[in-house]
């Protein structure tokens, strides 16, 4: 645990997990319990199997340099079937020791283990098993294998001889494969409440005083002692992040094992670790969404940490913010929703991509912003002569009513459409709505009076009589009330003189049209 090496301390999460599964959800017996924690040993002391495959791959295994070593580790981990074979090809190559190993093998074979379909109670099985212990006894007495020491050896382990035991250090390797092997062969129907002395007498004794315990000591002691909150407290500082403790933590709480231990954080512990974990992701430039996940399983405090934390995401590209953007809709995070629409609508303004604005102002439902960008569209086309984005503004549909401007805008860019038609009586009706509803900003309505010259200049009359002396009264309401820009004097001039020149061809226009108007309304009423 103390390495910082990913592979080692992911072993090491493995290993801590799959014991609180033992000792926490699967709550074995005496009996099953210890069949658990020799799966558990097996599973995570492995490197027999590429000793085996080493030994049994050569040409004569007996006389391998390694097969006692993993004749030894066998029984070591219990798994005595395997022995037996190895000690039959000893039997084979060496006829010498064949008695020997045989008798060896049939107290491998005979030793009584309470398997999964066994019936037999436990007061039974430590009946036989005591039987058994006492032949292994009187062979050792006997002095039977005192020719072979390796047996010798073999049979010490299996009467559960700590000196024996300790003597193969190297291939227990640590304390806890230790602890299951003595616990194999001298008290095999183990108690759960027994546990905790003999894993702390076994880090003892297999340490010795050579070295202080380990952190993943610490962490496994407390598991062997049932002690649920000591185990999330030690990973929590052994470990280099929120992850394990937190998926620990989330897994015992759905078997409904942390309620008497939620008193020590003052709330739910299981959601403490989840939002912290979750936090750390939110620190990570492309782990994020997997934080919004676990605060979504945040019942308590998950939706006001998610607000919180998405806020802080920077907005670096448009792709990312239409992941956090989706992310907040699907949430109905209203506000969080708005803020990114108007902070990408102003970035847009900035880099003059004006249909992307507009777009997100109307997304952000903001309509002061939304004013702000088609006023900008319409300087745009006061400049150019034609709006750009007009797909945009074509397709504005409900989102035209957000504010005023917009409004006019979409209705601008109908009276357009309808002109290039050539629906010249609607273009005419919308022109002269667009200035009489006021929805048409004053600073635009020279412009718009322009707009109408062409249609006052067309052979049938498009303007009636009235729409005329409405157009008349718009002109004289400009030109009476024109504001003053804050230009140079010669600019002012030049400015003066152009809409001197635009306002004297309105009236002529407006004044021959009105004539045209009244002398064919009235010979339509005279028809």
């Amino acid at each position: 645990m103390a390495s910082s090496d990913p592979v080692s301390i992911l072993s090491a999460m493995e290993l801590i997990w799959n014991l609180c599964e033992i000792l926490f959800i699967e709550v074995a017996p005496a009996g099953p319990l210890l069949l658990h924690l020799l799966d558990w040993v097996r599973l995570h002391v492995c490197e027999v199997d590429s000793l085996s495959a080493d030994v049994l791959g050569s040409e004569n295994p007996s006389k391998h340099d390694s097969f006692w070593n993993l004749v030894t580790i066998l029984v070591l981990q219990g798994r005595l079937d395997e022995a037996r074979q190895m000690l039959s090809k000893e039997a084979d190559a060496s006829p010498a020791s064949a008695g020997i190993c045989r008798i060896m093998g049939d107290l491998m074979r005979t030793m009584p283990i309470l398997s999964p379909g066994n019936t037999q109670t436990l007061t039974e099985l430590e009946l036989k098993w005591q039987h058994w212990h006492e032949e292994c006894e009187r062979y050792l007495q006997d002095s039977t294998f005192a020719t072979s020491p390796h047996l010798e050896s073999l049979l010490k382990i299996m009467l559960g001889d700590e000196a024996a035991l300790l003597e193969q250090k190297e291939l227990l390797s640590n304390w806890y494969h230790f602890l299951v092997t003595r616990l194999l062969y001298s008290n095999p129907t183990v108690k759960p409440i027994d546990l905790h002395y003999y894993a702390q007498s076994s880090l003892d004794l297999f340490l010795g005083g050579e070295s202080s315990p380990e952190p993943l000591d610490n962490i496994l002691l407390a598991a062997f002692e049932f002690d649920i909150h000591q185990v999330i407290k030690e990973c929590s500082i052994a470990l280099s992040n929120w992850w394990f403790v937190a998926h620990l933590t989330d897994l015992l709480d759905h078997c409904k094992l942390l309620q008497s231990h939620n008193l020590y954080f003052g709330s739910n512990m299981r959601e403490f670790l989840l939002l912290e974990y979750a936090s750390g992701l939110f620190a990570h430039p492309s782990l994020w969404q997997l934080g919004v996940d676990y605060f979504d399983y945040c019942p308590e405090l998950g939706r006001v940490s998610l607000e919180l934390h998405i806020e802080r995401i920077p907005l670096n590209t448009e792709q990312k913010a239409l992941k956090v953007l989706r992310v907040c809709e699907q949430r109905q995070m209203t506000e969080q929703v708005r803020s990114i629409c108007k902070i990408l609508a102003m970035k847009a303004v900035r880099n003059n991509r004006l249909g992307s604005a507009l777009s997100w102002s109307i997304r952000a439902k903001d309509a002061a912003f939304a004013t702000l960008v088609s006023d900008r569209f319409l300087r745009d086309y006061c400049e150019r002569g034609c709006f750009s984005d007009l797909d945009l503004i074509d397709n504005l549909g409900p989102a035209m009513m957000l504010s005023d401007r917009l409004t006019f805008l979409g209705k601008y860019r109908e009276f357009h459409r309808m002109y290039g038609e050539k629906r010249f009586a609607d273009a005419a009706s919308l022109l002269l709505s667009l200035m009489t509803s006021r929805i048409a900003p004053r600073s635009f309505w020279m412009t718009l009076l322009t707009d109408a010259l062409p249609l006052l200049e067309q052979k049938q009359v498009i303007f009636s009589a009235e729409q005329t002396y409405e157009l008349m009264r718009c002109l004289e309401d400009l030109t009476s009330r024109r504001p003053v820009h804050g230009e140079s004097d010669t600019e002012q001039l030049q400015d003066d003189d152009i809409e001197t020149t635009k306002v004297e061809m309105l009236r002529l226009s407006l004044a021959r049209n009105l004539a045209r108007a009244i002398i064919r309304e009235g010979s339509l009423e005279g028809s």
